[in-house]
């Protein structure tokens, strides 16, 4: 059996990405359990924003089935398609664990003063901006 190795950079991209969003989640999902602990109620909206770095998974599955299909069609390189799935996967991958770590922030904060619950959300969507500008210039550039 002959090895292919034109679908790692489809691969690397999916695979970072999954990644970043299990670390980030976890982070995040650690601190919801520790709020649900101190708090009587309100546990929904620790749980929603756990959630939150779970999105990564979907810029990577995207990049995925694109370079995958421009791989067959002869339009991308697959050695161009590892540096792509690489460099976007790395970046998305870190945004989703970095944004776990401000939800965990979030919901700490939320504990204490319930009322910057909403306020919260500007820093996760900015974390969650760089995961899209990677995505968007690797989309760009393919």
């Amino acid at each position: 059996m002959d090895l292919d190795f034109n679908m790692v950079g489809p691969a690397l991209a999916l695979g970072l990405a999954c990644m970043g969003s299990c670390v980030g989640c976890c982070t995040a999902g650690m601190a919801s359990h520790a709020a649900m602990a101190r708090v009587e109620e309100g546990h929904g909206k620790f749980i929603g924003i756990a959630a939150a770095p779970s999105s990564q998974i979907i810029y990577g599955f995207i990049l995925m089935l694109l370079m995958a299909k421009k791989i067959l069609a002869g339009t991308l390189s697959p050695v161009s398609a590892i540096a792509i799935g690489a460099s976007s996967g790395t970046a998305i991958m870190f945004s989703a664990i970095f944004q776990g770590k401000v939800c965990a922030t979030g919901i700490q904060a939320s504990v204490k003063q319930p009322s910057v619950y909403g306020k919260c959300f500007a820093a996760v969507g900015i974390i969650e901006s760089f995961a899209l500008f990677a995505f968007v210039f690797a989309l760009l550039i393919m």
